[in-house]
Order: C-alpha cells, then sequence, then structure tokens
C-alpha cells in the first residue's frame, strides 16, 4: 500500500534503439513465419524423424521462463517478502509477456496457423496437449487478475487469495509441460517421471535468471536499478535454485543410465552424441550449473555483487536453453527402440541418428518470440505504472 510506482520515461535514446531492433526482428520473424506457411516445413531443418526443432526449444524456454519470472511476486503476497514489493508488478507483467511470445512461437510453427481454432474447438482429452490450451491460457487470465488486484487499491485485500491460484496454477502448468515429454513412450529419453520436477525447478530458475536480467534492463532505461539488498537476496535464491536443479538433473540422468530401456539413449548424449554431447557438458554443466554456482557461492566479495549476479543470470539462460536444446533434439534424433535386443534396420532410417541443422527461419521465428515479449514490456511500461519509484536513483553495488 506505501509503494509508489512510475511508467518508463522513454528519455533515453537507448529505448528507441531497442524498440526499434525488437520490431525489426518481430517482423523479421513474422516473415519466416509467412515463408514457411506458404512453402512448408521442408524449408526448415526438421524431418520425419526431429518435428520439433528450434523453434519449440525457444518456445519452451520463454514459457518457462514465464512461470519462474513470477517468483518474485509470489515471494511478497503470499510468503510477506517485502523486501522485493517494489517489483512484483513487474514481475507479473513479465510473466504473462514472455507465456504470450512463447505461445506466438508455438502457433507460427504450425505451418498452418488457421488450424488452431481446430485445436481450440475440438478436445481431445487423452492429449497433454489439449490440457495445455487450458492451462497456458487461464495461467494469462490469473495473472492477469493478479496484477489488477495488486493495481486497484480497493482490491489489494484479494491480492493474496489470487496470488495463491497464481502460484498454484504455474506449478500445475509447468507440471503440465513437463509431462509433454514424460508421457511419450515412444521416446525412451523422453519417457521419465522426473521430467515434472526438473521442468518446475528448471521454470524457477530460468526465470529467476530472466527477471534479472530484463531488470537489470530496464534498470539501464529507466534508472531504476535494484537496491544492493534485493541483489544480494536474488543472487542467494539464484544459486539455491541452480543447485536444486543440477542435483535433479543428474538425478535424471543417472536412473537413465540404471534403467535398461534407457541406458543407450542416455549413453549416447552424456558420452559419444557429438553436438549434443558437447552442449550437455559445456553448455549444460559448466555454463549453466558450474560457472553461476561459482560466481554465486565462491565470489563472496561485495565489490561487483551486480556483476556478479548478472554474469551468472546470461550464464544460466545459456545453459538452459543448452539442456532444452539437448532433451528436444536429441531425444528425437536418437533412435526409436521398436524391438529390444535385436538390430532393426530399413529404409527409413530405422537404427540411425536422425539429422538436424537448425535453418535461418526457424531461427527467426524463436528470436520473433522474444522480440514480442520484449515489445509487450517496453509498451506497457510506458503507459502504466509498473516501476518502483523508490529505486529511482538506488545503484547496485
Amino acid at each position: 500500500m506505501n509503494q509508489h510506482y512510475r511508467i518508463l520515461a522513454a528519455s533515453s535514446p537507448f529505448y528507441y534503439v531497442l524498440a526499434l531492433a525488437l520490431v525489426v526482428l518481430a517482423l523479421f520473424g513474422l516473415g519466416a513465419a509467412h515463408y514457411v506457411d506458404s512453402e512448408g516445413h521442408w524449408v526448415t531443418g526438421m524431418n520425419n524423424q526431429v518435428v520439433w526443432g528450434l523453434p519449440h526449444v525457444f518456445a519452451i524456454s520463454l514459457i518457462l521462463s514465464a512461470s519462474g519470472s513470477l517468483n518474485v511476486a509470489s515471494m511478497v503476497t503470499l510468503f510477506g517478502r517485502t523486501l522485493y514489493s517494489g517489483w512484483s508488478r513487474f514481475s507479473g507483467l513479465l510473466a504473462i509477456s514472455l507465456l504470450l511470445g512463447g505461445l506466438l512461437v508455438l502457433v507460427l510453427d504450425l505451418g498452418r496457423p488457421d488450424r488452431l481454432i481446430i485445436a481450440m474447438t475440438h478436445y481431445n482429452f487423452k492429449s497433454i496437449f489439449a490440457w495445455n490450451i487450458f492451462l497456458y491460457t487461464g495461467f494469462i487470465a490469473v495473472a492477469t487478475i493478479y496484477l489488477w488486484f495488486m493495481f486497484e487499491r480497493r482490491m489489494n485485500q484479494y491480492a493474496k487469495v489470487a496470488g495463491l491460484l497464481a502460484f498454484g496454477w504455474r506449478f500445475v502448468l509447468t507440471a503440465g509441460t513437463g509431462s509433454i515429454f514424460g508421457f511419450i513412450i515412444a521416446r525412451q529419453f523422453y519417457h521419465s517421471a522426473m521430467m515434472v520436477p526438473l521442468f518446475i525447478v528448471l521454470s524457477l530458475s530460468l526465470g529467476t535468471a530472466v527477471f534479472i536480467l530484463v531488470t537489470r534492463m530496464v534498470g539501464v532505461l529507466s534508472g531504476s536499478f535494484m537496491k544492493p539488498e534485493i541483489t544480494f537476496s536474488l543472487m542467494r535464491l539464484l544459486g539455491i535454485l541452480i543447485a536444486l536443479e543440477g542435483f535433479l538433473a543428474c538425478a535424471f540422468y543417472l536412473t537413465g543410465l540404471y534403467t535398461a530401456a534407457r541406458y543407450d539413449v542416455v549413453l549416447f548424449v552424456l558420452m559419444n552424441g557429438g553436438i549434443y554431447t558437447f552442449l550437455f557438458w559445456a553448455g549444460q554443466a559448466v555454463l549453466g550449473t558450474a560457472v553461476p554456482l561459482g560466481l554465486i557461492f565462491l565470489m563472496k566479495t561485495e565489490s561487483g555483487a551486480s556483476v556478479r549476479l548478472v554474469t551468472a543470470a546470461v550464464s544460466k539462460v545459456i545453459g538452459s536453453f543448452c539442456f532444452l536444446y539437448v532433451m528436444v533434439i536429441a531425444g528425437q534424433g536418437y533412435p526409436q527402440l521398436m524391438f529390444p535386443g535385436k538390430q532393426v534396420r530399413s529404409a527409413f532410417f530405422d537404427g540411425v541418428v536422425a539429422y538436424y541443422a537448425p535453418s535461418w527461419p526457424e531461427l527467426a521465428l524463436g528470436l520473433g518470440g522474444v522480440s514480442v515479449a520484449g515489445i509487450i514490456i517496453l509498451a506497457v511500461t510506458r503507459v502504466l505504472p509498473f516501476l518502483p519509484v523508490e529505486a529511482q536513483r538506488a545503484r547496485s553495488s
């Protein structure tokens, strides 16, 4: 109730440069979507074996980031962490923007976006994809109501109820996203109950890292930098979440090595998967886990804390993207186990690791979704007060 907010003033030339760059990337993504729609998916790197490509990696990253970026608002409303109260509104806006950007990538990657009407009017409730339509749209509605209750003073008394609903909904949403993979029996790399808790923790850590980077960018544009105490608190939170994610990732791969049906594909990713093995060790293990944990827990000097936090967040985002790329692409590329204990060979590439190389339309689609999320944030913060006034002149240590 005592927190004051303001809009994002467009006084910096960097604001217009950033806005123009985001619009150009969004138009580039729209053009790529039209190109794929007109020519067909053969112009992408996807094929009969790898049907989920780079755009799906972008989309899943944005969806998981959307769920996790609501951490700050949840900590304020549900757990009484008033330290973050100035950024609770922005946390909700970031969650909605990222989810819209991720869903837009999925829709445009359908090849025939008009087919979405069929998916919205004819439901197969045996499919986890049908459930997710309700989960994603419901999250946007719940988060919007949550923001309304935070904005309207007369509704502040109900903000905790809305926050509790949003808190539970985003866990169900992330569990649904993980279940998309966990329920697929035909792909032995995916079929694991570990997918649900792993995706939940991944969303929490990735969303926190994205929130740190976006608020830092907003600070450059407006001067609303985080206070030092918030920086230290978020740094500890990010470190704990990354450590927990690393533990669950180890459990996922170790149980895969223990399970006979998944042993070969897990060994393929860990040892002889080529680019997938490199991305796992260099991306997920080193950049996504070891580097941020070292920056957060091993370097405890107070000087340069904000730089260490931003570096750890950037490293975490890159590592998470590598993790999802390996999870999505390698899981499809490895040949299906049709007959256990037997070798299967045919003219349809049975028993052969599928080749996949991302194409420029796929990259353009993914970057377009990220750009749309950025455009929404820049536009909404220009007309509605989302930024805390008290942090306007604060500078991180």
